[in-house]
């Protein structure tokens, strides 16, 4: 009997969890960890949703935290977000403290500095407003330009208002100036200049596709109505006319799936998943996922993948669940293809057997 509880104990407690091909070890603990990027091959930058910005040797598992100036406000689900590197400059998304309790999605950058952090903002999600609620927010790079998700702020219907920012994905060049082929500029001339696209509600993943050189990203929906699609210039989501299969958290209704004249997801989870963090995986560790996206859930404990290049024959698998917690974000080794994931408390590694 005793043999029967240590061995429990352990499988319970364990740190390093096994599938038949693969396994998942903790790196090491973090607090609120939100967003990753990688800096070298040995090293990843994280933010902390507290104001923390932390460098995580993931070789000698040594962690230490780097200063910085960003005027952020720790509320709700707002803080420190996402954060990307590239060529010796990092991006940051946050909560940004608009003062009198009102923030934004806001977007700031600094050349990198482990030691300390001297940001500067390049964008601003406006209006400000006074909610805790869906702050979105990725980023993803793509070239010269700079994309970002900005969630709703639990406003609803502000997200088909295209002269206020919340609810959209916005478009910037990576040093914060604006496109001039954004939608404002061919057609749109109601649009703010920033905004790429419409009619999203929180969108917690973002990402670039190193195959077919398109952004995808994925959003979180109310009672069901999470989805993973493109990002299309000029188009519109549908929040909050459509429901995309889901529900008011009251129970009631919010409106169709899906209707012409609206962009159409790629793939619908009803009931939600809380869909968080993808990316569209190219490496050598899982070779055989290449091309495939890789969708990392909250509420489901889940990595999911699809394949998509049949968008009439979309094919989902559930490569693990509960097995490590609630996962809030997703990095592929730039080196080696193997798989780090944020979770609520700590980074975790997932490579082959």
């Amino acid at each position: 009997m005793i043999k029967y509880f240590l061995l429990i104990f352990f499988l319970f407690f364990s740190s390093v969890s096994y599938s038949d091909d693969y396994s998942l070890t903790k790196v090491t603990k973090l607090d609120e960890p939100w967003g990753s990027t990688f800096i070298s091959n040995d090293e990843i930058i994280v933010t902390e949703k507290d104001g923390k910005i932390k460098v995580v040797n993931i070789d000698s598992k040594n962690t230490f935290e780097v200063k910085h100036n960003l005027n952020f406000l720790n509320v709700g689900q707002g803080g420190l977000l996402d954060i990307i590197y590239q060529d010796n400059y990092l991006w940051v998304s946050y909560s940004e403290d608009r003062g009198n309790g009102k923030t934004s999605t806001s977007i700031a950058k600094a050349s990198l500095n482990k030691k300390e952090l001297k940001f500067k903002n390049i964008f601003q999600a406006n209006p400000p407003i006074d909610s805790g609620y869906h702050f979105g927010s990725r980023l993803a790079i793509k070239g010269k330009y700079l994309y970002a998700s900005a969630g709703e702020r639990g406003l609803g219907m502000i997200a088909q208002d295209p002269t206020k920012h919340p609810g959209s994905i916005i478009r910037i060049h990576t040093d914060g100036s604006i496109p001039k082929d954004n939608p404002k500029f061919e057609g749109k001339s109601d649009w703010l200049p920033e905004i790429y696209q419409i009619g999203v509600r929180n969108p917690q993943g973002l990402t670039l596709s190193p195959y077919d050189e398109k952004i995808y990203l994925s959003n979180h929906g109310a009672r069901g109505g999470d989805w993973f699609g493109e990002a299309k210039k000029g188009e519109n989501y549908g929040w909050k006319i459509l429901g995309w299969g889901g529900k008011n958290y009251s129970g009631s209704k919010i409106g169709p799936k899906w209707k012409p004249g609206f962009t159409k997801a790629i793939q619908y989870w009803v009931p939600s998943i809380a869909a968080s963090a993808i990316t569209i995986y190219k490496g050598e560790e899982f070779s055989e996922w290449n091309g495939h996206a890789l969708i990392t859930s909250l509420k489901d404990k889940s990595l999911r993948k699809l394949i998509f290049n049949d968008l009439s024959n979309v094919k989902e698998e559930i490569i693990f669940k509960n097995k490590i917690g609630r996962i809030r974000d997703i990095q592929v080794h730039p080196d080696n293809g193997k798989i780090y994931f944020l979770v609520e408390r700590a980074l975790w590694l997932m490579e082959k057997n």
